[in-house]
């Protein structure tokens, strides 16, 4: 038997946007740009599970979405570790019984020269960015319901450009880039999309303040909350035929390559 080629069953609406009843899970979710998008999830209608490091500030967001109607379910885990991750989701899967949408948001790096970074640093590095990843996707497939759901990979423009000083975070987040398209391919018969949000000039507590004046083709500061408008987007039904992509939120950077927005408003190479 061929494949069969099935139109969407349900026209778009202004509610396509909403996701309404469904399950969302949000790695590093206590702060920047984890907190916006799970914020942003349970306003769209989600019930959402969040793990993070941080307890203090994961509690906090657990009562900001419960305060909205939406459950919440928090989970105190490192998400290198296979085991807490396994165990974060078999209470998931409790409690909320199903997984629609997955945003493998936690990761992080450090400055330094390629050289000058040691094995443990590169084991972190690469356990933190990719490895938790993979651990997730794998962990939440068998939650993800037959009608099909939405895995979103945050990364980085570090994925698509060269970022000396961060060598090893930046082969990770291109490897999950990859990754990721590989997977829209292996999961697409179960309706399963698999894509990645690139964001840049993005200040979070990680980060800190971004020099001014801004220097990206949009002459504006970009906010957690744009990286969390993206994600709503991927999640959502408005997205259902986008798969094995990567949406940049980064005013244009990527689009600019070398090319900077000078003091003047001029751009100069």
């Amino acid at each position: 038997m061929g494949w069969r080629v099935v139109s969407p069953a349900v026209p778009l609406e202004p509610a396509s946007a909403l996701l309404t009843d469904r399950v969302a899970v949000v790695t590093g979710a206590a702060v920047g740009i984890g907190r916006a998008v799970a914020s942003a999830l349970a306003a769209y209608g989600a019930d959402v599970a969040a793990c993070d490091r941080d307890a203090d500030n994961l509690a906090t967001l657990s009562r900001d979405i419960e305060s909205r109607g939406r459950r919440c379910v928090t989970g105190v885990i490192d998400v290198r570790e296979p085991d807490q991750v396994a165990a974060f989701l078999e209470t998931v899967a409790g409690a909320l019984e199903r997984v629609d949408v997955l945003v493998n948001n936690a990761g992080g790096g450090f400055r330094a020269d390629f050289a000058d970074v040691s094995p443990k640093g590169q084991t972190s590095l690469v356990r933190e960015n990719f490895d938790s990843v993979t651990h997730f996707i794998r962990g939440v497939l068998p939650l993800i319901p037959a009608e099909g759901g939405s895995i979103v990979n945050i990364t980085s423009i570090e994925a698509h450009r060269a970022a000396p000083g961060f060598a090893v975070y930046s082969a990770q987040k291109a490897a999950v880039t990859s990754l990721s398209k590989s997977l829209a391919l292996e999961l697409g018969a179960r309706r399963i999309r698999v894509n990645c949000v690139a964001p840049d000039v993005i200040p979070t507590p990680g980060v800190g303040e971004l020099p001014a004046p801004p220097t990206s083709p949009l002459p504006v500061r970009g906010d957690v909350d744009d990286v969390a408008a993206a994600v709503a987007f991927l999640a959502g039904d408005l997205a259902r035929f986008i798969t094995g992509t990567t949406v940049h939120v980064d005013g244009g950077n990527v689009a600019a390559g070398g090319w900077h927005r000078g003091g003047d408003g001029t751009f100069h190479t």
